[in-house]
Parts: structure tokens; sequence; C-alpha cells
């Protein structure tokens, strides 16, 4: 019996999938040229059109934070499983995340002090 073959994207059919008025454009400029610093927290977004120096499925849709750079790729420090993975990610691959850092309080609404 012939083993079924285990590829890089096995299993992504759903989830590399873009809709149809996404499909084959490139990212827009304004995305590729946001410049990183090391510190800055990024939300991990695979872009399936461009294969070079895109993240492992498994990493798709994380938050990670900028380590440093290199070459092209900005090296990315995740947790996953309780451990602390490094990657080297294409920056068409990243987004940046909120400056929410700290969750906000809702107001308080039971003021009702009569």
């Amino acid at each position: 019996m012939v083993k079924a073959p285990r590829g890089y994207r096995h299993g992504t059919r759903c989830l590399l999938r873009k809709r149809v008025r996404e499909r084959g454009a490139i990212p827009s400029l304004s995305l590729l040229m946001v410049q990183y610093s090391v510190g800055d927290r990024v939300h991990i977004v695979a872009n399936p059109s461009i294969h070079k120096g895109m993240p492992h499925r498994r990493f798709h849709g994380k938050t990670g934070e900028i380590v440093g750079k290199r070459g092209r790729c900005y090296v990315v420090k995740v947790s996953l499983g309780g451990k602390e993975k490094v990657l080297f990610i294409r920056p068409e691959h990243l987004r940046p995340a909120s400056l929410q850092t700290t969750p906000v309080k809702a107001p308080n609404t039971n003021t009702q002090t009569q």
C-alpha cells in the first residue's frame, strides 16, 4: 500500500484559500513597506500566493514579537505549545498588531448611588 503524501501544505485547502476578488493579487505596498522594529507585535497571516518566507500552517493566525531582521525576513518569536519558536517570515505574511497591550476596562455602569 502506498503511503499518502504529507507535503508542507498538506491540509491547507480551506486555511490558505483566498476570496474570489483577492485571488492573484499581490499585497498592497502600504502593507509591504511597514518597517517593524524590535519589540513590535505582529499577527502572522500567511499569504498563499507568495511562497517565499511563508510560515508553516500551524502558525497562521498567531501573534508574535519581532526579535530582529535577517535579510528580507523578520525574526519573529512565537509562543506555541508552551515553548517559544523562532520563525523567519517575510513581511508579506505579517500584519501589525494593534497597540492594545493592556485590556480595556469596561466603564462602570453600576453607579446607582441613591
